[in-house]
């Protein structure tokens, strides 16, 4: 059945980029993601120079980081929003790298001054954060309908479509 994980891929695909390039010229289309899974196991030691809390991505979300970059490879995203921790950075830096723009490295506990900046951003953003962190930056950009992330999902993509004027419609998939 590996059809199956295709079909549903090429769909995610399609419901993207029909998204981004549907919005108005004025619109801004704001791609939200967890961090891709991460590297640690309990009770696993950190590498020499790593922070205990700051695990690298696994093999499998190292993965998913390529898959979200193929993704967005269409998406015409113009900016990239990460924290300071290296499984955010991971995650965005395949589809950095595709689309030849720097992440923004901003701190992931003042989501309301995060919030401001991708407000402030000319064009789509792609915005990497945790599970504590992603539905609050939902928030301050005006979703209204209450975000959770469980401990062990990293496959939520959720696609803000900011308007020039009105509320912002939001689109929640998994990759």
């Amino acid at each position: 059945m590996k059809s199956k994980p295709m079909l549903w891929a090429v769909l995610a695909v399609w419901c993207v980029l029909g998204v981004a390039t549907a919005v108005s010229a004025a619109d801004q289309v704001i791609f939200v993601v967890r961090h891709a899974e991460r590297a640690d196991a309990p009770g696993a030691q950190p590498p020499p120079g790593m922070m205990a809390n700051d695990p690298p991505l696994s093999a499998a979300g190292t993965e998913r980081a390529k898959r979200l970059a193929a993704l967005l490879a269409s998406a015409d995203v113009k900016h990239i929003f990460t924290t300071e921790l290296m499984r955010t950075k991971q995650t965005a830096a395949p589809l950095a790298e595709a689309m030849k723009v720097t992440a923004s490295v901003v701190s992931g506990r003042d989501v309301a001054a995060v919030a401001a900046q991708i407000r402030g951003a000319a064009g789509n953003v792609l915005v990497v954060g945790h599970s504590n962190t992603v539905p609050e930056v939902l928030k301050q950009l005006g979703v209204t309908q209450p975000i959770a992330i469980g401990d062990g999902e990293y496959d939520n993509l959720f696609v803000v479509v900011r308007p020039a004027t009105g509320e912002p419609t939001l689109v929640r998939l998994r990759y």
